[in-house]
């Protein structure tokens, strides 16, 4: 054959896929990306966005470990937004609208240019297994592949289903087909399978949407980026907009209903509860009178318009009638209508936190495969499947990010104990340690872990032990200078807040609520010149604030979870006999038996164990 053996082969070429080829060949294994279709490598199959809440954080700490994501982004935005700015700092999430051709092709043209990654365009219909382990993947071709582990992405194509009104196509995604083989043959091994479906709305001709009656969503006046690295600065933004449903079009929709897949049994899976279809949202909120639409371009200079919140599986005629009830959309012209898409995923309790399947060694899953949902999801698991896949090629142990060390730590946790019944999406919500969490301490949090395992580069870490620098002086800086009361009395009067009877440290006026550094900067000369000595930049002042505003929240944080994090190193035995400890509750027999956590920490995250469990298990392991 033409084929070389690897060291790990990706089957799969989305945000999952090309995570795990990246990361993989960077850490220097010899490594093949396998995907049907070369021409559409990083697609973005639904919206045309990057990040957004809890998302945002997830693309920077992949920029952070040395992922692709965030700089592909950058290089391909036409908008950017950091959301909740109007909460605390543990809740903004960036968010970048992108232009999906250049979002594509800057993908492809950075995996071209990586180091021992190898690519072939083909249909992956078989794995390899030979006693236990994955050893290779067979393709439609008939090439025959072998490898030391294998990691598969294979998004919503396996048994892929999608469905327009009464209409029924094979495939993943539209012009796509389904893959077919791997799902029979995995549960023949004795996995766990199960349905899903998501959704994706009309794509319509920009030019025949009347602008002037709908709401501009413009970006932020002063852009930042989701990379720490020097990617581009967006100097002009392409705006959205937002357009609102009615009860017409709601009326128009229901006539529909009697023909849609979603309410005549043709669809079984479950599809996302926070990204529901408008069919799903007129009937699920009917008190409801609209429903707000956004109008995302889809790139600079095309002029497709993609319909966020009108995701729907209604036949094309309904959605034409509906849609065009929209103002604004009174004369809209489809390029493309909406349809859902039904797929095979596998039950993720069957993964260790590596990624790596508990039935058999060296195969590793990543991305909608596992439940979940969104570009950045599949992306983080993509980063740490090919991180574990290249580690296990020479018999080190995998990289398992905790939770209160990333978004990605508290996402991988969440599936491999909890599971999901229904599409995964991350919030902020889901972490308990929100605060150290944040979307501008990422590069802290993981680059030094990532440079330590050889995959940030060395300039990815001198870049931030500069930066930490600078803020660690400019803080030492604050810390010293002591503003003088005339000093301060514009600001503090302008702010509503306090005099000062004396001089006071400059650290101290930046811990009031409502003062925040650039404010004392624009009024106090001294601390202007000292900020201007230590060359922060705009990110860097964000970060410093932060920092020195929610020292006590984060100090209390990091207390909560160094504690719970003593518990990771109660490891517990393989082949621990749950049942033979009748203390435990019958629930928890049951639910450690299935699970089979590998310590303390991860089984009192598992659903069903008490705190009276856990100390059942303390006393038997000896602590």
């Amino acid at each position: 054959m033409i084929h070389d053996t690897y060291d790990v082969i990706v089957v799969g070429a989305g945000h999952a896929g090309n995570e795990a080829a990246a990361a993989a060949a960077n850490l220097g294994a010899s490594t093949l990306l396998i995907t049907m279709n070369m021409g559409v490598i990083g697609q973005m199959s639904c919206n045309p966005a990057m990040g957004g809440i809890a998302k945002g954080q997830i693309v920077r700490e992949i920029d952070a470990l040395g992922g692709y994501s965030g700089i592909v982004s950058d290089h391909s935005a036409i908008q950017f937004r950091m959301l909740n700015r109007s909460k605390g700092p543990a809740m903004w999430s960036p968010r970048t609208q992108n232009d999906r051709m250049r979002f594509a092709e800057k993908w492809r043209l950075m995996l071209e240019q990586t180091n021992r990654l190898d690519f072939w365009q083909d249909a992956v219909t078989e794995l390899l297994i030979e006693n236990g382990t994955c050893v290779g993947v067979k393709t439609q071709l008939g090439a025959t592949i072998r490898s030391k582990s294998v990691v598969v992405t294979a998004g919503t194509f396996l048994n892929g289903l999608m469905h327009i009104g009464e209409k029924q196509f094979g495939g993943g995604r539209a012009g796509e087909k389904a893959i077919r083989g791997i799902t029979e043959q995995l549960v023949d091994h004795g996995f766990s399978a199960d349905r899903m479906k998501t959704g994706t709305p009309p794509r319509v001709d920009g030019r025949s949407i009347n602008y002037a009656v709908l709401e501009e969503q413009l970006g932020d006046e002063n852009p930042q980026r989701f990379s720490y690295a020097d990617t581009p600065q967006l100097k002009e933004q392409r705006s959205c907009h937002i357009a609102y449903t009615n009860l017409d079009v709601h009326d128009l929709l229901r006539e529909g209903f009697d023909r849609s897949p979603m309410f005549n049994g043709r669809i079984q899976g479950l599809g996302p509860r926070y990204c529901p279809s408008i069919e799903d949202k007129i009937e699920r909120f009917s008190d409801k009178d609209a429903h707000q639409l956004f109008v995302e371009p889809e790139g600079w200079d095309t002029i497709e318009v993609y319909v966020n919140g009108f995701s729907t599986s209604l036949p094309e005629d309904v959605q034409v009638k509906a849609l065009r009830a929209v103002p604004g959309f009174e004369n809209v012209k489809f390029f493309r209508p909406g349809y859902a898409v039904e797929y095979d995923f596998f039950h993720p309790t069957q993964l260790r936190h590596s990624l790596e399947t508990k039935a058999i060694s060296n195969l590793f899953f990543a991305g909608q495969i596992n439940g979940t949902t969104g570009y950045e999801e599949a992306a983080a698991q993509g980063i740490m499947a090919g991180i574990n896949a290249a580690r296990s090629t020479w018999n080190q142990d995998p990289v398992v990010l905790k939770r209160n060390q990333a978004y990605i730590g508290v996402l991988i946790d969440d599936l491999v104990t909890k599971g999901t019944k229904e599409p995964y999406r991350m919030f902020t919500s889901r972490a308990e340690y929100r605060i150290l969490l944040r979307q501008d301490n990422a590069d802290a949090r993981l680059t030094p872990l990532s440079h330590a395992i050889g995959l940030a580069s060395d300039e990815r870490m001198q870049q931030l032990e500069a930066k930490q620098s600078r803020i660690h002086a400019a803080k030492k800086g604050l810390e010293k200078l002591s503003v003088a009361p005339n000093e301060a009395e514009t600001l503090l009067s302008e702010k509503g807040s306090a005099s000062l009877k004396q001089k006071q440290k400059a650290i101290s006026l930046l811990t009031r609520p409502n003062i925040g550094i650039a404010d004392m900067a624009t009024h106090v000369d001294s601390i202007q010149a000292l900020l201007t000595d230590h060359q922060l930049t705009p990110e860097d002042l964000e970060s410093m604030e932060v920092e020195v505003k929610y020292q006590g929240y984060i100090e209390k944080e990091q207390a909560v979870a160094d504690k719970l994090q003593r518990l990771e190193y109660v490891n517990i035995p393989k082949d621990f006999n749950y049942h033979a400890l009748e203390s435990l509750s019958s629930e928890a027999r049951e639910k450690l038996t299935e699970e089979r956590p590998d310590t303390l920490a991860t089984a009192s995250r598992i659903s069903g164990v008490s705190a009276s469990d856990l100390a059942v298990l303390l006393v038997k392991l000896g602590r």
